[in-house]
């Protein structure tokens, strides 16, 4: 499944592989023992995976998520965009996950204020409500795949309805989403990238219909707020920049989310430990939640580009080149986790980078969390024997991490 020559501290491990993408906390769990930091030759690039390192790059101003902003493409000796996936480059060009300040800054600024704690909280009820209005549509069958019959739907619904999009699009948004998500696989396809940008070109259609509806009838909502917001540097946010930050809002607002909650269901359930205990106040909620997202983080890696020619770890970086952090890695590092590769609710030395760090944490964190606190609180309550029907197994969507399916019944 891998190879790594610690001597040179380079590592082989595909991706795409069954046995890799299964299950690669045997590739961390190595890689940890031989060399944290090390050239992963399938992406050429080089990664690192020890807790300290990841959280220190992730704010390390050094490197950033854009480049072409300090360098050329000819500079770089990067290909020009290609022409089949400009709708999808389009969305990217205006993104919150691939700017970097000013842009960043200005950007975040105006979206920042919808997504603080205090904001979001009162959003908990309605959360409640969805979960457990989905539960009532499949507790009386004894049965269910949890991925579409609840952790797929509870967070689309949630992002939609937060950025002013009607609850019942959210089949389409999934649609559109999950197609657009495919182009960050190791290794995607011309068709995937065809696919893709057909997804994205809907989808900003679909947009632009209604933020054209917003600015002749403005709601209480998200989309609303980034078009009325009051100007950051004497600039307002342009129509492609609203667009951009919705698809990512949407995308990431549920992707993740998806995942971890499949994910944790799972670890819980495998784990044999009574969820009663795990839920049994909002304090130890907030714990279980937080090792569902250290233990199976459902974004295994970050890429950052140098923006100068630079050094870290003895390993040179020229103005450009591609570092990986591995997220999902730093949250098992042995050396900062007692038993790193067990499920553990209790633990009191518990942390985890699933969210990011610096400038580009997560700003839909916040949101994510009491999505999850929610979610698997009141599953667990609504259906106190639940219980896997089968081994679930992991789908091919390396870097990203989660179930392909999670059928179970109580």
């Amino acid at each position: 499944m891998y190879e790594i020559d610690q001597s040179a501290r380079r590592a082989s491990a595909q991706p795409r592989e069954a046995a890799f993408y299964r299950d690669p906390y045997v590739f961390y769990a190595a890689v940890h023992v031989a060399s944290p930091t090390f050239h992963w030759e399938n992406y050429g690039h080089w990664c690192f995976a020890g807790f300290k390192e990841v959280n220190t790059l992730l704010r390390d101003k050094r490197f950033g998520r854009e480049i072409l902003h300090v360098a050329t493409r000819e500079e770089l000796g990067m290909p020009e965009p290609k022409p089949h996936t400009a709708a999808f480059d389009l969305t990217e060009k205006y993104s919150l996950l691939t700017l970097e300040p000013p842009a960043h800054t200005r950007l975040r600024t105006l979206v920042n204020r919808a997504f603080v704690s205090r904001n979001v909280e009162q959003l908990r009820p309605r959360i409640d409500q969805h979960a457990n209005e989905l539960i009532d549509t499949f507790e009386a069958d004894g049965e269910a795949e949890l991925l579409k019959a609840f952790a797929a739907p509870l967070p689309a619904v949630i992002i939609a309805e937060m950025i002013g999009l009607p609850a019942e699009m959210a089949p389409q948004l999934l649609n559109w989403s999950n197609r657009m998500v495919a182009m960050y696989m190791f290794g995607a396809t011309e068709a995937v990238e065809h696919d893709a940008n057909r997804a994205s070109l809907d989808f900003m259609n679909y947009l632009r219909t209604v933020v054209a509806e917003r600015r002749k009838q403005p709601k209480d909502d998200l989309l609303t707020h980034m078009l009325t917001a009051d100007p950051v540097d004497g600039q307002k946010l342009s129509e492609e920049e609203v667009i951009s930050t919705a698809i990512l809002l949407l995308n990431a607002g549920h992707e993740a989310t998806v995942h971890t909650i499949g994910n944790g269901i799972m670890a819980i359930l495998e784990s044999g430990i009574d969820p009663k205990a795990l839920f049994a106040d909002d304090k130890q909620t907030e714990a279980t939640v937080e090792e569902c997202l250290r233990y199976d983080a459902p974004l295994h890696m970050f890429t950052r580009y140098a923006l100068q020619d630079t050094e870290v770890d003895g390993i040179p970086f020229r103005k450009g080149d591609v570092m990986g952090l591995m997220l999902a890695a730093a949250n098992r590092d042995p050396t900062r986790f007692r038993d790193a590769d067990r499920f553990d609710p209790f633990r009191t030395d518990g942390q985890n980078v699933s969210f990011g760090a610096g400038i580009h944490f997560c700003i839909g964190a916040p949101l994510a969390r009491i999505e999850l606190q929610v979610a698997m609180k009141t599953l667990f309550e609504r259906l106190p024997g639940l219980r896997l029907a089968e081994k679930p197994s992991y789908k091919n969507i390396y870097h990203f991490h989660g179930l392909e399916r999670l059928e179970v019944e109580w």
